[in-house]
């Protein structure tokens, strides 16, 4: 059995929010020490031609880079609230799906569905428990929304719904750049399709860095991180404000 370390939640130009290609993003995480990543390009951008075009990309510079890039799409529900996460080879689905009829055709399908920043818009509000046996997890950290620390909202959402715990990027740039990853188990040569057997049979580990991230999502760590997720928010916006006016 071999580990394989993930990122997870990955945007490229194919999003319509993001510039970095492929081929860049392959190599970007590939220096950082990641063997695959899991892209989840937005469904608005997208088409069943574009999906089509997008899969056969990602296995031409997983192939030219030694990287593996697992193609996914991030749905969105018709009020932009619900956002889910889906890797597997399976057809495009439309944007502004129903849900429930969107994990339903995940599964039928042979996809895998991840429920994507619950503490966006409160969207763990929304979420129906009859989804939970269609689900193959919860992003309970996504660097993006939730900062330096785990979103307490779906920390209770996955603990409550008894769904794995994913750590994610929500890759658009440098920025996003933290050391969140998936550890999977495999025994077979590296694929999309072992991947994706890895994810729905969980056989899968968030870490941050080297440590479990179940050490750091609660007790005293978690506090410290909730903390230092604070302090962030607060300098943030002073730091980039210094670097426009350095620039202009």
């Amino acid at each position: 059995m071999n580990r394989m370390r993930v990122a997870v939640h990955v945007h490229t130009e194919w999003s319509f929010d993001a510039t970095w290609p492929l081929s860049r993003v392959a190599r970007a995480f590939g220096r950082r020490g990641y063997d695959a990543v899991l892209t989840s390009e937005h469904s608005q951008s997208l088409d069943a031609n574009a999906w089509g075009r997008y899969r056969k990309a990602c296995a031409e510079v997983s192939s030219e880079s030694g990287v593996l890039l697992v193609p996914g799409v991030e749905y969105r529900d018709s009020t932009n609230t619900v956002h889910v996460s889906v890797w597997g080879d399976v057809p495009f689905f439309h944007d502004g799906l129903d849900v429930q009829n969107l994990l339903e055709r995940v599964s039928q399908t042979g996809g895998v569905a991840v429920l994507a920043h619950p503490g966006r818009r409160d969207a763990h509000k929304m979420v129906d428990p009859a989804w939970a046996p269609l689900l193959g997890g919860v992003e309970v950290w996504n660097r993006k929304y939730d900062g330096w620390c785990p979103g307490k909202s779906a920390l209770g959402l996955a603990s409550e719904l008894r769904l794995p715990v994913f750590v994610s990027l929500d890759f658009h740039g440098r920025r996003q750049f933290f050391p969140l990853s998936m550890r999977l188990d495999w025994d077979w040569p590296p694929s999309e399709r072992a991947i994706c057997d890895a994810l729905r049979n969980g056989r899968l580990e968030p870490k941050v860095g080297y440590l479990p991230a179940r050490a750091l999502i609660s007790g005293p760590a978690f506090r410290c991180l909730t903390m230092l997720e604070k302090a962030r928010k607060r300098v943030a916006p002073l730091l980039r404000r210094r670097g426009s006016r350095l620039v202009s």
